[in-house]
């Protein structure tokens, strides 16, 4: 019997990587949630000054996008280490990198594009304008998966260590830092008036660099981490 193409790997491994997220609401919610209740406790705490809320809007909204993404970045490859499915996938015959990238691509859908169907609604109590909250989506659209697979990187480079939890922010974070700036970047030109066609660009460039690098930085991790 002749295994599946690769391309059916590969959707074989997305499909049961989002199957098993279902299975797990709980922890989709926990991160949706925390991503809530980050953006909405600044307009609580500094007040109702529209201008204000403004212009602080975006970099709240996006600080709060990246430690969600964070939060939910230890589920990404924990339960398949634990039951041996990392091996198994190392095993095969095929790209492990190619499979990784399936892993993250699930990993993104089930966490980070909620994130991005949800931001507009927190946008409104910053009082963004309707241009600037589609920036929002953009930038998010955009960022979110770039975070996901630097986040990737990391995840399986903490794999199996103790304390990989806090290991794993220090390692991102400092990656982490461009896509925030150019994300909050480009809602704030929006915001302003000017174009944010720019900062929408390098994301698009950032997102770029980490498909073609980060997929082979995981595949290489995983193998040390099953090894």
């Amino acid at each position: 019997m002749k295994p599946p193409r690769l391309l059916d790997a590969w959707s074989a491994v997305v499909r049961r990587d989002l199957l098993s997220a279902l299975r797990h609401r709980a922890d989709l919610l926990t991160t949706l949630i925390f991503f809530v209740i980050v953006a909405s406790l600044f307009p609580l705490g500094v007040g109702s000054d529209a201008a204000l809320l403004r212009s602080i809007g975006p970099g709240v909204i996006w600080v709060a996008a990246l430690l969600a993404s964070i939060l939910a970045l230890a589920r990404l490859f924990s339960g398949d280490y634990a039951d041996g499915t990392l091996e198994q996938l190392a095993l095969a015959p095929y790209s492990l990198t190619f499979l990784a990238l399936g892993k993250i691509v699930a990993h993104w859908l089930a966490t980070g594009l909620p994130l991005v169907i949800v931001a507009p609604l927190l946008g409104v109590q910053f009082d963004l304008n309707a241009d600037a909250l589609l920036v929002l989506m953009a930038s998010l659209l955009l960022g979110t998966p770039t975070l996901s697979l630097i986040g990737a990187v990391g995840a399986a480079l903490t794999l199996g260590v103790r304390g990989g939890g806090a290991l794993l922010s220090l390692l991102i974070l400092p990656l982490y830092v461009p896509v925030l700036i150019f994300g909050a970047g480009a809602v704030e030109a929006s915001a302003a008036g000017l174009g944010a066609g720019a900062h929408l660009s390098l994301l698009g460039a950032f997102l770029l660099s980490a498909l073609v690098f980060a997929p082979w930085a995981t595949a290489v991790s995983l193998r040390i981490a099953v090894e």
